[in-house]
């Protein structure tokens, strides 16, 4: 069912069945680019959360008990369903967030390639046998965690879910997912693809709520083994406290502020274009998106040249809109922090090169911004603006700017020019971050590990290491004499 904004009409997925919630609460959906209400969210009560943890409890005895090789063949079929189901989830990913339908259905794209490394690494989650004394059977062993309460926020849809879901499932667990109530449609058609691959009833359940309650009652119930969390410093140092206070381990990925560090033996003209491409994907709402330029000063003229170039190429509109290439902000909060940041950093004397507030028209736009002559006690210096604004700085001394870069308490993503692999391995080296691109800016890949350090979080997604948060170690010493 589909409401005459083509967007289907949301519901709940507790214990293999699809449902609106006890009480029948719901919340508005708006589409930001016009804000227009678009449809409703159920909201979950304390005993629609119970039944959903209860389901969890009895969809991972199931799934655990599931031999790898079937597993592994569910969660292919699932991934088959997504990629063919791109479009359509593509669609309603920018239909409630915003972004350009070709960035939507290219993260759905992606979720399935990720589902499917994660599918195939399960079945390389290997133990070892450890030399012992003879009579002795010395092994380490891998297992699932448990129950899993995947807690996920609204920049991607698709792939922000996918990528707790396809690493819980693929190690064995079970989970409750509370995905986000302002995108909590591409949720459900994600979770509609497990569901008709043959994922077991209770194994994925998906809830919307609100987020406080909901992430308390679920942190706190006894069913929950792991708590998987994306999203904000703040929100993730509340969460990861509650679960220490029960003992329960966290895997927490959070916000950043991403320096760029332009060497003076950097091409400006292409560290401009790379860094602007990246800046302005998904609006700047993305937790790796350079966020600090620092550009040497011999090159600082002609990098915010061509990076103004860049901005005002931007085609900004309503994602579905052929043509546009940057959506609006997802909501009206992201319009009123920018606009204060913009406005704090003016006041303390940058310059707004172009753009600098949001265009006459519906829609939670803000245009894309580069700001000069922006002083260090700026606002937006050390605050994440997780929106399309660029403060570029110069620095004469690299010291200077890697001490600029590692300043904060932030430690997520970096990134570096220069032509050098001396100075590269020397960015490699000192920048404090989980993820150093160089020479580019480019995003997460299923393959590697991402993941921050200081207040960005800790613990990693993606790679090898993706599985570790969802695996146990246990140590078995077997005496085989009697």
């Amino acid at each position: 069912m589909t409401t005459d904004h083509g967007y289907p009409a949301v519901r709940m997925y507790i214990a293999g069945e699809w449902c609106q919630g006890g009480t029948g609460s719901t919340a508005p959906i708006v589409n930001p680019a016009t804000e227009e209400v678009i449809g409703e969210v159920p909201l979950a009560t304390a005993a629609d959360l119970d039944r959903a943890l209860a389901a969890a409890e009895e969809g991972f005895r199931v799934w655990r008990a599931t031999p790898v090789t079937r597993r592994t063949a569910v969660l292919h079929a699932a991934a088959e369903l997504i990629a063919e189901r791109a479009a359509d989830l593509g669609r309603v990913s920018t239909l409630e967030q915003g972004k350009p339908l070709a960035e939507s259905t290219g993260e759905a794209r992606r979720t399935a390639e990720t589902l499917r490394w994660h599918a195939d690494d399960a079945r390389r989650a290997y133990g070892r046998i450890v030399p012992a004394d003879p009579g002795t059977l010395l092994t380490v062993r891998r297992e699932p965690i448990g129950p899993v309460a995947a807690l996920v926020p609204w920049n991607f849809p698709a792939g922000g879910p996918n990528r707790k879901i396809s690493s819980a499932l693929a190690a064995g667990c079970s989970l409750v997912l509370k995905a986000s109530e302002e995108t909590p449609a591409t949720a459900m058609e994600l979770v509609r693809c497990y569901a008709d691959a043959g994922l077991p009833a209770g194994v994925l359940n998906l809830v919307f709520g609100e987020p406080a309650e909901v992430s308390a009652r679920l942190i706190d119930s006894p069913v929950v083994r792991l708590v998987a969390f994306t999203g904000s410093v703040p929100v993730g140092k509340l969460l990861a406290a509650r679960a220490g206070q029960v003992m329960k381990p966290s895997l927490m990925e959070l916000g950043g502020h991403a320096p760029v560090i332009v060497c003076a033996d950097a091409d400006p003209v292409t560290a401009a274009r790379r860094a602007a491409r990246a800046k302005f994907a998904n609006a700047g709402q993305v937790c790796t998106s350079p966020s600090r330029f620092l550009v040497h000063a011999s090159l600082v003229e002609e990098f915010t040249a061509e990076f103004v170039k860049a901005a005002e190429a931007v085609v900004v509109g309503d994602g579905l809109a052929p043509g546009t290439t940057m959506g609006p902000l997802a909501n009206a909060r992201r319009l009123t922090s920018l606009e204060r940041l913009t406005a704090d950093a003016v006041a303390r004397g940058a310059t707004v090169r172009t753009g600098g507030g949001r265009p006459d028209r519906p829609g939670y736009f803000f245009a894309p911004t580069v700001l000069t002559d922006v002083p260090p006690d700026a606002a937006l210096m050390s605050e994440e603006p997780f929106g399309p604004i660029a403060p570029i700085v110069p620095f004469t001394r690299l010291d200077e700017a890697l001490a600029t870069a590692n300043a904060l308490p932030y430690g997520l993503a970096a990134y570096g020019f220069t032509a050098s692999a001396a100075t590269a391995e020397r960015l490699s080296a000192e920048l404090e971050a989980g993820i150093l691109s160089l020479n580019h800016c480019g995003g997460s890949v299923h393959e590697a590990p991402s993941g921050g350090v200081k207040d960005s979080g800790y613990g990693r997604e993606g790679g090898p290491e993706a599985l570790d948060a969802y695996l146990v170690t246990k140590r078995v010493s077997h005496l085989l004499a009697p």
